[in-house]
């Protein structure tokens, strides 16, 4: 007589399903607080305006929307209701879990549009409200209908363990958002991380105090055209070896780094012309290839030519050193003059949301790929041979 058993699970099955567990759950809290950026931006002009923050969700439905509102709404909230399902399986399936999604959307959305009462420059609405729930409740759909293949046993899930070490997870979400970092204009190419110019207008207004950081040395600073290109090739050039060593150190020995990492740049110069074409003018797709973003992509390059043999340990440092370099460097210079000329073409217009998000996601990049590189797991399981 034979019988049939239900496979146990080894521990290390156990622990790869909890890693791509945490990869789903922290992108999902990204995402979530990538929305809430969005919602609130810019967040200046707080004020009580003597409307209640629920009165929205009886109001008439608004006179005027375009369809660009309309999906715009509901593609934003896709993402979220995908998450929210994928973080919550295997425990939960099926109605349940269809049902988790459409509460946790409306509560999310619902409180966005509530806070938006005090903001000025916003206007809470139940048709905004709608359309986010039912952008969630698509996007849980189609995660319900996927959860095997992306996080059981699926071809994609094979294809990754044969190419991403075991700890992976924590690191394609900083990777996968890096090219999305690069939607928001910035002075200096791969610049991520400018927080010096958005801290000095906040104190500006507050307190006029003006925060730029080397005109306290210097008060009397003015830097050079060659000067601006060598600033631009330091950050363009570090910021591009940290992003692609980021990567690199996912890697097991049989993968395609270089057809990976050529990939990888190559969507983030895509996503950059597309951009520079849809903010400004089509005129300025390739704004941004200066000759500093030049001499920085080659000297990235050559970088990476240098180190991508090192073990995985070492990438890792590397990489950590080559972000903060990049970071410090955008943070310490003054404002690129030639920006400044390009940017007063930008009129954001309906893109006001859109373009609170992805300069939320510009900042926050430099700090989720050091999270990444410096969480103990990765660290303990960069030190090992792949």
């Amino acid at each position: 007589m034979t019988s049939t058993m239900t496979p146990i699970p080894s521990d290390a099955d156990s622990i790869e399903r909890a890693e791509r567990m945490t990869f789903v759950r922290v992108a999902l809290v990204v995402y979530a607080l990538l929305i809430l950026y969005a919602s609130w931006y810019p967040f200046i002009g707080w004020h009580d305006m003597g409307v209640a923050p629920l009165a929205y969700l009886t109001a008439p439905l608004p006179h005027y929307w375009t369809v660009f509102d309309v999906g715009t709404n509901i593609l934003a909230y896709i993402p979220f209701g995908m998450l929210l399902v994928y973080a919550l399986y295997p425990r939960l399936r099926g109605i349940l879990v269809l049902l988790v999604a459409l509460v946790a959307a409306t509560l999310w959305s619902g409180t966005m549009e509530a806070v938006q009462t005090y903001l000025p420059t916003r206007v809470s609405s139940n048709l905004d409200l709608m359309t986010n729930v039912g952008g969630a409740m698509i996007g849980a759909v189609i995660a319900q209908c996927s959860s095997n293949f992306f996080l059981g046993q699926g071809r994609l899930r094979q294809l990754g363990m044969r190419w991403f070490s075991r700890d992976a997870s924590r690191g394609l979400i900083v990777v996968a958002t890096w090219p999305l970092a690069q939607i928001y204009p910035q002075g200096y190419l791969f610049g991520h991380g400018q927080l010096v110019p958005i801290l000095s207008n906040w104190l500006t207004d507050w307190a006029g105090i003006s925060v730029v950081p080397l005109m306290w040395i210097w008060p009397d600073l003015q830097l050079s055209v060659e000067q601006f290109w060598l600033a631009e090739v330091i950050i363009t050039a570090f910021g591009l070896c940290g992003a692609v060593l980021t990567l690199f150190c996912l890697l097991r020995k049989k993968a395609p780094a270089w057809l990976l990492a050529v990939l990888l740049v190559s969507a983030a110069l895509a996503v950059k012309s597309l951009s520079n074409a849809l903010l400004f003018q089509p005129e300025n797709t390739f704004v941004w290839l200066t000759p500093g973003a030049r001499g920085g992509l080659l000297l990235g390059l050559l970088m990476l030519f240098a180190v991508h043999r090192v073990s995985p340990a070492h990438q890792r440092r590397i990489a950590i050193v080559m972000l903060l370099i990049s970071f410090v460097t955008v943070n310490l210079i003054i404002p690129n003059p030639y920006f400044v000329v390009t940017l007063q073409r930008w009129v954001q217009g309906k893109f006001l949301s859109f373009n609170g998000a992805t300069q939320f996601m510009s900042l926050l990049w430099p700090f989720l790929a050091m999270w990444f590189l410096l969480h103990p797991v990765h660290r303990r399981r960069a030190a090992a041979v792949p």
